[in-house]
Parts: structure tokens; C-alpha cells; sequence
């Protein structure tokens, strides 16, 4: 089916096959945005708790190991959650709370080199979340074949091109310009925010199909779960353009 193509690996065209899914009571759009705003309120109690360590403490070591179980965590349980759609209702916020300690933690330290980054990046996260919904609700952008395609692409050569540069520094090749302040640096990562923006409309346009198609209950669970990979892959992009942003002046 058409609608089920998203680039979200969460939300992906096997979304709703494979073993135990059984229709009963209807996923509801509703219902997903409750999922989601449980699952944002478990991102941000753990955000918070990493965040006061941290600036308390004023040294990353006193949150780099809750980062890190955070990142490694928050990939396995996402992972798990992607095989294994069922136990979404569990691993989702299970999730979000790990994925809150990475983005605390994170947050922090920008934080502390810029002022109020943290805020606004938060601000402009949401704002984005809210006209993009606008936006698609009115009808302006439209889901079509050709709109999934050129998202799904350009997802998969960020994806690739992050691990491709990860990959090279460990041979010592860096590439500054490109993740400096500089003009070439702040247009790439203006790109990669409009791209991880627009996967929000993918993942609009998946939870509102799965609705109309009856999907089982538990899957509003697996859609708030998509969606928040989404909004935190959004918000980091957000944070590092700004920094970019912030260190020019």
C-alpha cells in the first residue's frame, strides 16, 4: 500500500503485518496523540533529572555515562520495538525515557556554551510540530508517491552520509567545513532540519491512514513511538543548526 511508505524506520511498510496483530478495538488518531504526549512527558522527566545533574555538577563526565546508556539503550529497545510491534505499549515509553537522558544530557551541555539554546531549540521543535500539522491538515502539502520518494531519499543519504563521515573519523579524516559555523555548514544542517521536518508529514500521513484502515489498538503505541523518533531527531538538528547559528556572533 501506498500510504504505508514512510522513510521513519518505526513507520515502516510492515508496520502492520507480521505475527499477532489482530483487530479489535480501532487505532484512533486520538488516541495516538494522547501515546505521544505520555511518551513526550517521559522524555522530559528524564531530560530534566539529566540536565540538573549535570549543570550542578558543571562537568560532562557527571552525565556521559547516562548519555551513553541512554544512546545505546534507547537503539536496542527501538529495535525491539520495531520487530516486535506488540510490546509497544511497554518498550515505547521505555523508550522515551532513555531517549530523555541522551537529549538532557545534550541539551546541557549546549547549554552552557549557549545560553538559552536549549529553550528555544525546544520552541522551534514544537513550532515546527504544529504547523507541519497545520499545514498538512489544510491540505497544502500533499502526500503523494513522488513526495515519499524524494523524503525517503534524501532520509536515506543524511543516514548514509552521517555514518559515512562517523566511519572516516576514526581513520583521523574530518571534514570541519562541512560541521563548522561556516556557510556550507549551516546550509547543510538548514537541509537536514527541512528534511527531518518534512518527515513529519510522512508520519501524519501514516497515522492518519492507519486509523482509516482499522489498525489494531496497540499500534497507537507503535505510531507515538515513530512519531517521537521523528521529534527527537528534529530537535537535535534544531540544536546543532543553532549552535552553528549562535557561534557566529
Amino acid at each position: 500500500m501506498a500510504w504505508m511508505k514512510t522513510s521513519n524506520p518505526a513507520l515502516s511498510e510492515n508496520a502492520f503485518r507480521g505475527e499477532g496483530v489482530a483487530y479489535g478495538d480501532g487505532m484512533t488518531i486520538s488516541g495516538t496523540v494522547n501515546k505521544t504526549g505520555i511518551l513526550v512527558i517521559c522524555s522530559v522527566a528524564t531530560a530534566a533529572w539529566t540536565w540538573n545533574l549535570f549543570l550542578n555538577a558543571r562537568s560532562p563526565e557527571a552525565v556521559m555515562p547516562l548519555g551513553l546508556l541512554g544512546m545505546i539503550g534507547g537503539l536496542i529497545v527501538a529495535v525491539v520495538t520495531i520487530f516486535k510491534k506488540t510490546w509497544a505499549p511497554i518498550t515505547a515509553p521505555i523508550y522515551a525515557l532513555l531517549e530523555g537522558l541522551v537529549l538532557g544530557s545534550v541539551s546541557a551541555m549546549f547549554e552552557v556554551r549557549f545560553p538559552g539554546i536549549a529553550i528555544q531549540s525546544v520552541g522551534l521543535t514544537f513550532g515546527t510540530l504544529i504547523a507541519l500539522l497545520l499545514v498538512y491538515r489544510s491540505g497544502l502539502i500533499k502526500v503523494t508517491d513522488n513526495f515519499r520518494l524524494g523524503v525517503v531519499a534524501a532520509t536515506g543519504g543524511i543516514a548514509l552520509f552521517y555514518v559515512a563521515t562517523m566511519i572516516l573519523g576514526f581513520f583521523g579524516v574530518r571534514f570541519p567545513s562541512i560541521y563548522g559555523a561556516g556557510p556550507l555548514g549551516i546550509g547543510i544542517s538548514v537541509f537536514v532540519v527541512i528534511i527531518a521536518a518534512l518527515n513529519l508529514v510522512l508520519d501524519f500521513d501514516f497515522i492518519e491512514s492507519g486509523a482509516r484502515q482499522g489498525a489494531p489498538k496497540y499500534i497507537e503505541w507503535y505510531a507515538a513511538f515513530g512519531l517521537m523518533v521523528t521529534l527527537i531527531w528534529l530537535y537535535l538538528e534544531i540544536l546543532r543548526l543553532m549552535s552553528k547559528l549562535r557561534s557566529r556572533n
